[in-house]
């Protein structure tokens, strides 16, 4: 398999193993160091402050790359937000879900648009990038454009990046490496994730299923992605040892 781009670091999305971690914290994140993973992107710290959290990950090799935080969070207390990234060495804070209920017309996606954008630019503001994670709606066409593009185009490129979750492309219908094609230099990370080869078309560990991650790296590559994420929203094995597959697989194509 080509390789991509050397250099390009893999985090973990922790809410691969977010039982686990409910569970245990500080002992899942030993056991994800142990895996062999160096990086993460967080979704929840566990109890812990910012600050004690970013002791622990020094400690055990780990550092945190980016920051899922949900949407009411940061409109309610954006600033504290980014604190809490700061403190923690992050690169970017990302919004990773749109409820339901604001999923409308293209004209309440690009009162998104002018939403995040505020976001996107208090971050950059304070040293910190923003990027919107999507999911398979967001492919859904609204008035004749699909969503995300109407969403992307109405934000500030420079303040608005985009997380591009090749998974729920696919399961859309949609070719992810042309997402990446059009998204281009908008795209700062990129969630690696694949799909079984059976027809549940639910999860599967990253090369264990459909995707064609050759062209997906090629394409990252050529965008200048900036690191990729390891996600499994849903492990059929045990999720510690999922993961591990996840990455013995990047190791073996000279990804990771």
């Amino acid at each position: 398999m080509p390789n991509a781009e050397p250099g390009i670091p893999v985090a973990l999305q922790m809410y691969s193993v977010r039982e686990e971690a409910a569970r245990d914290f500080l002992g899942t994140l030993k056991a994800v160091a142990a895996v062999g993973y160096e990086s993460l992107e967080l979704s929840g710290y566990g109890g812990l402050t910012a600050a004690e959290l970013r002791n622990v990950l020094n400690g055990l090799g780990l550092r945190a790359l980016s920051n899922h935080v949900a949407l009411p969070l940061l409109r309610s207390t954006l600033d504290g937000v980014i604190d809490d990234c700061l403190s923690l060495g992050c690169r970017y804070l990302v919004c990773p879900w749109l409820p339901q209920d604001e999923r409308g017309d293209a004209a309440s996606y690009r009162r998104l648009a002018a939403e995040l954008t505020a976001m996107g630019r208090r971050c950059r503001e304070r040293g910190l990038g923003f990027a919107y994670h999507n999911h398979d709606f967001e492919f859904v066409q609204v008035d004749g454009r699909y969503a995300l593009d109407t969403l992307l185009e109405a934000a500030d490129a420079q303040a608005v990046k985009s997380e591009l979750d090749v998974y729920w492309a696919y399961f859309a219908g949609v070719d992810p490496v042309q997402v990446l094609g059009h998204l281009g230099s908008r795209c700062a990370i990129v969630h690696l994730k694949d799909m079984v080869k059976d027809n549940s078309r639910t999860f599967a560990e990253v090369g264990e299923g459909r995707l064609d991650f050759p062209a997906i790296f090629a394409a990252a590559r050529a965008a200048g992605v900036e690191f990729y994420v390891v996600e499994q929203d849903l492990c059929r094995r045990p999720a510690l040892e999922s993961i591990a597959i996840s990455l013995e697989n990047l190791r073996s194509w000279g990804i990771a």
